[in-house]
């Protein structure tokens, strides 16, 4: 009973009960044979789906209505312009993460004022903006797939005691989300902006200019997703970001994040995360094909749900 009630003050803990029992059942289906191979491709690509996650947990702790739907669009573009900047030179690596901030900035900005200015519903909003980054990437791309600068290529593909440096990164925001949720005022401001929007303009809080700073949190996260994703995989691609955009929500809502707002979970990303490319390299191992895979794998999630589920409000 303890037990049972600690998992419900922690709803997180789910999560990384399924990655577990997912990773396990693979291993053994391979008699052991990939269980360090499956760990690092874990890791590596569960930390894609963290970044974005990160950014998508702070929109919707705002509440009922908020999500970014122009992530993958963003990430799209950052790569594509980061790599074109930097142009295979070592020397540009950091401009080029510079350049992925500042785009990261400008849209972030840009959902806020469709959201705001035009109110229009950020679902909306985020969605029309998705077209015009989407439009954009594809003008300065081109057809061209430019190679990243050597060192950043080594860097997002290698790693650190067998950890692989692109969690390293994940982690490291992760730390630093969590900080800013739990440690400084900003976070106590979306948390109350999410339970009750009206209670908290009557407080005193800025609501309009907190709703502002994460939507441009999570577009900036989202482009250094981008910028890591393509120097990971070699070159930006049109569609490299197509996979985060429901990804970026699955993450978040497995991982313990209410959906109704008011109450984020930052470890539980990393769980889910884990936890969905388990999943298909599960059923990969299995010999599923594309569409059944599809099919249990939503199976799965609805059932990782339904045992998270009936928690209270607040748990973390």
């Amino acid at each position: 009973m303890i037990a049972l009630a600690t998992f419900r003050r922690k709803p997180w803990i789910w999560s990384f009960i399924a990655a577990i029992a997912v990773w396990i059942i693979t291993v053994l289906f391979t008699g052991g044979a990939s269980s360090i191979g499956l760990s690092q491709a874990a890791l590596t690509f569960a930390a894609f789906s963290v970044i974005v996650g990160i950014g998508q947990m702070f929109v919707i702790t705002l509440g009922p209505g908020n999500i970014d739907l122009s992530v993958p669009a963003t990430m799209t573009l950052a790569g594509t312009i980061a790599l074109k900047l930097m142009n295979v030179e070592d020397g540009m690596i950091v401009p080029g993460l510079l350049v992925s901030v500042v785009i990261g900035l400008g849209i972030g900005l840009g959902n806020y004022a469709l959201i705001k200015l035009l109110r229009i519903p950020p679902i909306i909003a985020t969605l029309s903006m998705s077209f015009i980054i989407q439009s954009t990437a594809i003008w300065s791309n081109r057809g061209l797939r430019i190679k990243p600068p050597e060192y950043l290529a080594e860097f997002t593909t290698s790693g650190v005691f067998g950890i692989p440096n692109v969690a390293i990164v994940a982690l490291l925001l992760s730390a630093l989300a969590w900080i800013l949720l739990e440690k400084t005022i900003y976070g106590r401001w979306i948390s109350a902006i999410g339970q009750s929007m009206f209670a908290a303009r009557m407080a005193g809080i800025p609501v309009d200019g907190t709703r502002l700073a994460t939507y441009v949190l999570c577009a900036i996260l989202a482009s250094i997703c981008g910028y890591l994703l393509a120097s990971f995989s070699g070159g930006a691609a049109l569609n490299m970001g197509a996979e985060y955009l429901l990804m970026s929500i699955a993450v978040v809502i497995i991982g313990g994040t209410a959906v109704a707002g008011g109450d984020s979970n930052v470890p539980g990303i990393w769980g889910a995360s884990l936890f969905m490319f388990l999943v298909v390299s599960m059923l990969n191992t299995y010999g599923f094909g594309a569409g059944p895979r599809l099919v249990l794998t939503g199976l799965i999630i609805i059932a990782v749900i339904l045992v998270a589920g009936g928690r209270p409000a607040g748990g973390r």
